[in-house]
């Protein structure tokens, strides 16, 4: 459908930019907006700075347009002029980038006339966890002039937005990855998950996880707590179990960990997965011990499937998890700390239920698919003339 910008269709056409069309929270986020945003409203393309991956068969629309730069095998000359050539083509009426990378696609959007550009901030590599090295400022505050919207997925982004960068407050707007509260649901345990020998049954206590197996997510710290906590607690080793839902470049070395601390049997790593909304409704409590977030769709998803959390303090977590109310919060990389949360969870079956139960109202309350997308497409309709 690589054509369809240029037949004669009214509606206002949109090129989201993002570096991989891959599993991810920021990549789910795009998915779920594109899908849910008024399909008679606007039309829509994605230019992967690299590629994409299957994960694109979660488009919905069949209009939608999915194309991959590779600029690592190309170069990132041949990337911008190619992103020229098809602004100039296809004439889109906003260029809405994404992080770092997305940066590639603002000059060529300006210089092929392109009148509307946004730029979305979502979270932190993990070589640069606060923000601070300065060539990623750098490139960031040089593309500033070519941004007339800046979106900020956290209130602890929009404040990185306005020290490190300069951006004027009324630049930016704040908006909240939202969730499918109809997708992920509270409910029973899934029966068909292939879960191996020793992990079914209803007397067991899920510890879960999903994400992306990288050092950001700090896999490590979540091993070393569950095995302190069974060494503090050998009672618990008969029914706690923990499960690790993702793929990723540390996947062997977590579980190379896993037997090394002596948990492996206690430990499952079914790899990545499209039903995660299942997996989620088959935990008792999840985990997130990131070095840093943004805003992390997996607590979202988790809060919406009525789980209470243990989430590291750090980034965007602390304005999702309500500390004693939704979840226990704990410093980023802290064994004992991470072991304790689990432990209490572990030992009070009726915390967790209340949790658990906050969590999903919170989820209602604040984070819905709902409020996500009407705040993007106000953002559009603005820029492009609709009156509400």
């Amino acid at each position: 459908m690589l054509g369809s910008d240029l037949t004669e269709d009214a509606r206002p056409s949109i090129f989201h930019v993002i570096h991989h069309l891959v599993i991810g929270g920021m990549e789910n986020g795009l998915v779920n907006l594109i899908n849910h945003l008024p399909e008679d409203r606007y039309r829509h393309s994605v230019l992967c700075i690299e590629d994409y991956s299957e994960f694109r068969q979660r488009i919905q629309r069949r209009d939608v347009d999915v194309i991959a730069l590779h600029r690592s095998r190309r170069g990132a000359s041949s990337v911008r002029r190619e992103i020229f050539r098809l602004c100039r083509e296809r004439r889109p009426a906003v260029v809405h980038t994404r992080a770092l990378s997305g940066l590639d696609a603002l000059l060529p959007a300006w210089l092929a006339g392109v009148p509307r550009r946004v730029h979305s901030e979502h979270g932190w590599d993990v070589d640069n966890l606060t923000g601070q090295a300065w060539k990623p400022a750098l490139l960031r505050r040089l593309h500033s002039p070519l941004v007339q919207r800046y979106v900020a997925v956290s209130k602890d982004i929009e404040r990185f937005l306005q020290r490190r960068i300069g951006i004027r407050p009324d630049r930016i707007t704040q908006i909240y990855n939202g969730v499918d509260t109809e997708r992920f649901v509270p409910g029973p345990p899934v029966d068909d998950l292939d879960w191996p020998r020793g992990f079914e049954g209803n007397h067991l206590l899920r510890f879960g996880t999903v994400g992306r197996i990288q050092r950001v997510k700090d896999h490590a710290t979540l091993l070393r707590a569950v095995a302190l906590l069974v060494a503090r607690q050998p009672a618990l080793r008969g029914r706690v179990r923990l499960v690790v839902v993702g793929d990723g470049p540390l996947l062997g070395a977590s579980r190379d960990l896993a037997q090394a601390l002596g948990i492996g049997d206690i430990v499952c790593f079914p790899g990545s997965s499209d039903r995660v909304p299942h997996w989620l409704r088959s935990f008792d409590v999840f985990v997130l011990p990131s070095l840093n977030e943004g805003i992390s769709n997996t607590i979202l998803e988790a809060m919406a499937s009525g789980l209470p959390i243990v989430a590291s303090r750090v980034g965007g977590n602390i304005e999702l998890v309500e500390e004693g109310r939704t979840g226990q919060m704990v410093p980023a990389g802290s064994v004992e700390q991470f072991a304790g949360a689990l432990e209490r969870y572990a030992q009070d079956e009726a915390l967790r239920r209340e949790h658990g139960q906050a969590a999903r109202h919170r989820a209602l309350e604040r984070f819905s698919l709902t409020t996500m997308v009407r705040s993007y497409q106000a953002i559009y309709d603005s820029m492009c003339g609709f009156v509400s």
